[in-house]
């Protein structure tokens, strides 16, 4: 059967661990090991050669599932564990094919004992129109080549070569694509598409060297009230194009994702280039999904600014009380000398007076009072109170906030959201005084003791809209209040599969767990009880493990790694010759060869040596986090441009993903990180990068010293 030639997806090294077979005792058990069926239908052949051979063309086509001369290379331990199983050598394989018709005679009689199927035009359709499906759903090839061989293999299908199902993949994901656009394409007016086209040519207003899109695509900066009025700006642009009506709910949030994730690498001018169909369906499902992340950007500016606050106050009381120590101490030893004098003239009954201005001047004795008076904090201060003067800088980007976003909650948080609706209304009404029957109960006590004036029923404005700002960032941060159009903030209800999809798809789950919760937490309370009796009958036997008094303990581990060796690492780091970055990186890059996994994304074209020299300048700027303008000026030679380019049309998601794997597959075969482990566990943890750049997600942490950075989870593998 001959199929038209399409894309190759894969590397060299990417199709020899797909048809790789491996050696772990999950695949030996499941798929190379033989029924009382299987020995009788392998030992009617008389040579050992040939039962060895019918054999491992059965395992072969069970797993991976191509054809034995499609195999470039078996390990020796299944041999061995095959050949063990029906009493042979496993030397004897060396001698089996040695006549072509012997392998075909086979294979024939194993497709006829165990139904296995030729992959002729039948097989393809129905595979293709499988693969149609997934690709709706999800366009990422290395996921369709996973379900499309498994596929095959569910349905006992010999796999052809292996670029023939990469060809298969590549048309099934075009052609999904391809509905996908005129899909979005045709839920769009023509004045939408006008818009549309607007922002990819029109300049901005203000900012005569952007178009529209570049505008909406620029970072946020630092987190700030002008930031956050910028972004909301954005916002209410996309808003304006009444996007929201394009009917593109029933697509796979997946697919959606990737596409966004593709719109939002494009510049205005790649989109120019586009047909019409594409260029409308990405531009649109990027400005949807570029909306929810506006909304979590504006929601996480003003959790920073809450915090700021929050912070300022508490620095406010500190600054006081630095300032304030020497008089406050002077007040105390006032306090003392003057207890003193009343005690002793209570006890002599002595004239109270002249005791009194025995230690202390009248006038003094006033001034101090006077002093105290202004030093004093109320009995239970915080730094609350500090914080009216702080008002005004929140109510900078309040209202728009207020106005803009739109919050849901459960019915038990429906106060928290009254009061929301009361500032609202005082911020476009002007009115001052917050209504006596305004919503208090969710509010903190700490925020309640300054939620009064002095008359005990006013409610004093600005404590009442900071207390109300606070507990909404609070209540979101929880999960409690959901806010609408938000990717990060949304709704419990909609992480959930509808109960229509639910009820549709719960007897495919493959849970190992019963879906009743009342069966699974009954079992699950079982299997704890019984552990834990375990563990208290065999506490003894423990190494490091203490139970006394009902308390469990845990000795303290020692330290993994010893002074000695630490000592040898330094000496060993010390042999190790200088190179720079740049050197090391284009050393792996020519040993690897890594970087000719950047194929350009129109033309499908390795990069040559200076555009490899480019790629590389690029990432580091990314690696390094300073940005390509920074690497162009710190690179003599490059410009802004070549770094942009490159970037744009070579660093795609795919083409990093080969690059990542061609190293981290280079990395397996080497025998020196076996000394480490075996790759089958890893160490999690936070890394902190220091920022050159401003960033919305940028703070302080006094514990990683002076300024701001970003955490970042990585993982390293035991090898």
């Amino acid at each position: 059967m001959k199929i038209a030639r399409g894309r190759e997806l894969l590397t060299p090294e990417q199709r020899q661990a797909f048809m790789q077979i491996p050696e772990d005792e999950w695949i030996l058990g499941t798929y190379f090991t033989f029924s009382k069926r299987d020995l009788e239908i392998v030992n009617k052949r008389r040579r050992e050669e040939n039962r060895l051979g019918f054999a491992v063309q059965l395992a072969v086509l069970r797993y991976p599932g191509w054809p034995y001369t499609h195999i470039k290379s078996i390990p020796d331990s299944v041999i061995q564990y095959i050949s063990k199983q029906i009493g042979v050598s496993p030397s004897s394989l060396d001698h089996y094919p040695q006549r072509e018709n012997t392998l075909w005679d086979h294979l024939k009689e194993i497709r006829s004992e165990y139904d296995f199927v030729t992959f002729t035009l039948s097989e393809y359709r129905m595979t293709f129109k499988y693969l149609h499906q997934l690709a709706l759903e999800n366009g990422d090839a290395i996921h369709l080549l996973h379900e499309c061989i498994d596929f095959l293999r569910k349905n006992k299908i010999i796999l052809p070569a292996i670029t023939t199902l990469e060809r298969m993949v590549w048309e099934a994901r075009a052609m999904a694509e391809k509905k996908l656009f005129n899909t979005v394409s045709k839920s769009l007016t023509n004045e939408q598409k006008e818009k549309l086209e607007g922002i990819i040519t029109s300049q901005h207003p203000s900012e005569s060297n952007k178009t529209i899109l570049g505008w909406l695509k620029e970072p946020p900066g630092h987190p700030s009230p002008e930031t956050f009025l910028k972004i909301i700006e954005r916002l209410e642009y996309i808003r304006g194009m009444d996007l929201e009506t394009v009917q593109i709910s029933h697509l796979h949030r997946n697919r959606l994702l990737q596409l966004s994730r593709l719109g939002s690498r494009y510049e205005p001018y790649a989109f120019r280039d586009f047909q019409e169909n594409k260029r409308y369906s990405i531009l649109t499902i990027y400005l949807l999904q570029l909306t929810q992340e506006l909304t979590d950007k504006a929601f996480e500016i003003h959790d920073r600014q809450i915090l700021s606050l929050l912070s300022k106050g508490r620095k406010a009381q500190e600054e006081i009380q630095k300032q304030n120590g020497k008089k406050l101490n002077e007040k105390v030893i006032h306090f003392t000398n003057i207890g003193q004098a009343l005690i002793k003239a209570r006890e002599e009954k002595l004239d109270v007076f002249k005791v009194l201005e025995s230690v202390i001047e009248w006038n003094t004795f006033v001034s101090s009072v006077e002093e105290a008076q202004e030093l004093a904090r109320p009995a239970d201060y915080d730094y609350l109170d500090l914080l009216q003067k702080r008002f005004y800088s929140l109510r900078k980007y309040t209202p728009t906030l207020l106005r803009v976003l739109e919050f849901h909650s459960t019915k038990a948080n429906e106060p928290l959201l009254q009061a929301v609706e009361i500032i609202r209304g005082m911020n476009e009404s002007g009115k001052r005084k917050v209504p006596d029957d305004s919503p208090v109960d969710f509010i903190s006590k700490r925020w309640k003791r300054h939620l009064y004036e002095d008359d005990g029923t006013t409610i004093n404005r600005h404590y009442y809209e900071m207390a109300v700002l606070t507990e909404l960032r609070e209540h979101v941060r929880a999960g409690d209040v959901s806010i609408v159009g938000s990717r990060q903030y949304r709704d419990f209800e909609e992480y959930l599969f509808s109960e229509d999809t639910w009820n549709q798809s719960k007897g495919n789950t493959r849970l190992s767990v019963s879906l009743s919760f009342e069966d699974y937490i009954t079992e699950r309370t079982s299997s704890f009880n019984e552990r834990l009796k375990w563990l208290a009958a065999n506490s003894n036997k423990l190494d490091g493990v203490s139970l006394e008094k009902g308390k469990l303990s845990l000795a303290r581990l020692e330290k993994d790694v010893p002074e000695e060796a630490k000592k040898f690492s330094a000496s060993l780091y010390q042999m190790l010759p200088r190179i720079k970055l740049t050197d090391l990186l284009m050393d792996v890059a020519h040993i690897t060869g890594f970087h000719e996994q950047f194929t350009h994304a129109s033309n499908n074209r390795k990069p040559d040596k200076e555009e490899t020299i480019i790629i590389m300048a690029a990432l580091l700027g990314m690696g390094m986090n300073i940005g390509l303008s920074k690497m162009a000026e710190a690179t003599p030679g490059l410009t802004y441009k070549q770094l942009a380019n490159v970037s744009q049309w070579r660093m795609y998601e795919d083409a990093m993903n080969k690059a990542q794997a061609i190293l981290v597959n280079f990395h397996h075969k080497l025998q020196l990180p076996f000394y480490w482990g075996d790759g089958t566990t890893s160490s999690s943890d936070g890394m902190r990068m220091q920022l050159g750049v401003s960033s919305l997600h940028a703070d302080a942490n006094p514990h990683y010293g002076t300024g701001k950075g970003a955490t970042i989870y990585r993982f390293t593998s035991g090898k």
